[in-house]
């Protein structure tokens, strides 16, 4: 009989096991934590030079190699220290587009005690100067179009630049001419020694920014390690439940994880998010750092190079947006390529449409659907689904992990009867230290120990969590309360619908009206009224949009993969109703 997900954590996290669980006290609150997770980044990345000649890193005709990848990062750390007098607490930013340069950058800098600030390299150069002022950055790590964009800024705030993949240029410091290919010999410099501590600051990652400034999430090297840590003991928990299931007895001895470990050392991930953006940086490139796994990077988001690399490579795991899931099933030659080594096919960044789990499941031969519910200052790290338990409940965002609590609370933060609606907080050794130099932000979203996520959602009996909407994104219609996602999901399930996203508007008398913008699917020609028609055989009367946009090409997103409301209700607002 297989195992329940409750038994298998239990088996996976019990004393003595790689990830046994137990209390932890940070900055005067108990956690339960991993015991024997890596103290710091540098611990957790060092080991992976035991890999050597093993490939890491795939990037259009270069491999780079584990070896060559710690010997390049050796190099740049004694570069940043020596060169650039680089001390512990320093933030050294990245701002370039997905490129090997970039994980070379993250585990030097990271190593040696500096701060990593990872720049969205989608922002305009006033968001850049933001950014790069707002954290102090001693060092740019950037390639030719953020050089450019951030040169003005970079003289203004005496910042130091090493250029990537960049001409010569008068006075221009370039990654190949300081970090020549001789230097990543084994007679290479060394990694400095620099004492390090869990607590002390590693990242700093902006958040999404679809209101106002980004604000700096600062996370400690404990709480990105544990957040890595707890993706990899998920995926060993759901292993031990499929053991069960397929008759085979799950070890979950130590061995048995280490079995666990060695076999997704033969795993491989194709890299479609942004490696600035929480999910590409730690649930994906990390997790392909600590244990081994080869990481085949897109140069930009390609739903047919993608189809192409995943059969070229034999990629086992796909990591995206649910628009990317769409994209590559919907793509009209999908069917020429061979999808079989795919054994995960999901991500997050936003709730997937019940039909998107359906053709996930029905339409790789291996491939698991799964989704995930993190978010910066998680560290990307929360419950998650897949497999049968997400085709019985495609509408979940999972269970809580060993590590994570959650709580559902309402206005005042009390918590509320299971199966109410309320805020969800949310309480692990993952979350993010506070904003940077923004205390008056800090404490507004962290109460001892607990965030507040900002998300509406609630917990079943089944300890299943349900992400209903953000809070400021739940329209109030006359009184009712209408929950976004699932207007989308609704709207989604119409043949015609490619991409929608639901959001209110001002209205004289109902307070809020619910509209939405579709994107139709090639060669369909949608009608509002169809639309409203369909809505309405399956939601209740106000919950229908009573204004909808049908618009050509895509929905706007951020670099986070979400859809760009903000800019859709300006947009719509702007027009009268009809229009």
């Amino acid at each position: 009989m297989p195992l329940s997900y409750e038994e298998a954590s239990a088996r996976v996290t019990a004393p003595g096991q790689i990830f046994e669980v137990a209390p932890a006290t940070i900055g005067g609150v108990e956690y339960r934590a991993f015991r024997y997770a890596p103290p710091t980044l540098r611990d957790l990345l060092a080991p992976a030079r035991a890999y050597g000649e093993k490939t890491f890193l795939v990037y259009e005709a270069e491999r780079w190699s584990f070896a060559e990848v710690m010997a390049r990062a050796d190099a740049l750390a004694a570069l940043l220290a020596e060169g650039y007098g680089v001390r512990r607490g320093d933030r050294v930013a990245i701002g370039m587009r997905n490129y090997p340069e970039w994980v070379v950058s993250f585990a030097a800098i990271t190593s040696i005690g500096a701060i990593s600030v990872s720049l969205n390299a989608w922002w305009s150069a006033d968001e850049l100067d933001f950014a790069l002022s707002d954290s102090g950055t001693r060092v740019l790590i950037a390639d030719a179009e953020r050089v450019e964009r951030t040169s003005a800024s970079c003289a203004r705030l005496g910042i130091s630049v090493l250029a990537v993949r960049t001409p010569p240029a008068p006075g221009l410091d370039r990654w190949e001419d300081r970090l020549p290919a001789g230097a990543a010999g084994a007679e290479g410099p060394a990694m400095p020694e620099v004492p390090l501590g869990p607590d002390d600051d590693a990242t700093i990652l902006y958040t999404s920014g679809t209101t106002g400034r980004p604000r700096g999430a600062v996370s400690t090297h404990r709480a990105v390690v544990q957040a890595l840590m707890g993706f990899a003991c998920r995926a060993v928990v759901e292993t031990a439940r499929e053991a069960e299931g397929s008759g085979e007895i799950a070890d979950a001895g130590a061995d048995g994880v280490a079995g666990d470990l060695a076999a997704a050392a033969e795993q491989s991930f194709i890299l479609v998010v942004p490696l600035f953006h929480v999910t590409g940086c730690v649930p994906v490139m990390l997790a392909c750092f600590a244990f081994g796994m080869k990481l085949v990077m897109l140069p930009r988001w390609d739903p047919e190079n993608a189809l192409r690399l995943i059969e070229a490579e034999r990629v086992t795991t796909f990591v995206g947006v649910p628009t990317q899931g769409w994209d590559l099933l919907e793509h009209p030659r999908f069917a020429e390529f061979d999808t079989s080594s795919l054994r995960s096919v999901g991500g997050g960044g936003a709730p997937a449409p019940p039909a998107l789990v359906r053709r996930v499941a029905g339409s790789f031969a291996e491939g698991r659907p799964n989704i995930g519910y993190g978010l910066t200052e998680t560290n990307a790290y929360g419950p998650g689904i897949s497999g049968p338990d997400y085709l019985a409940h495609p509408t979940s965002a999972g269970r809580p992990t060993p590590i994570l609590e959650i709580s559902i609370r309402d206005p005042h933060g009390r918590p509320v009867a299971t199966g109410e609606s309320g805020e969800i907080w949310l309480k692990s050794p993952t979350l993010i230290r506070g904003y940077w130099g923004d205390p008056r932000a800090t404490e507004e979203t962290f109460s001892d120990g607990w965030l507040r996520t900002g998300d509406l959602g609630r917990l079943d009996a089944d300890n299943l969590l349900y992400v209903e909407d953000r809070i400021k994104d739940m329209i109030l219609r006359g009184g009712e309360n209408v929950y976004c996602a699932e207007v989308e999901g609704v709207l989604y399930e119409h043949p015609g619908v490619r991409e929608a996203a639901v959001f209110g508007l001002p209205h004289p008398r109902l307070g809020e009206e619910v509209a939405a913008v579709v994107i139709p699917r090639d060669g369909v020609a949608l009608d509002p009224a169809d639309l409203q028609a369909h809505a309405a055989r399956r939601l209740a009367a106000f919950k229908v949009p009573s204004r909808i946009s049908v618009l050509a090409g895509a929905l706007p997103r951020n670099a986070a993969g979400k859809v760009l409301k903000s800019r859709l209700r300006e947009e719509m607002a702007s027009r009268p109703a009809g229009g």
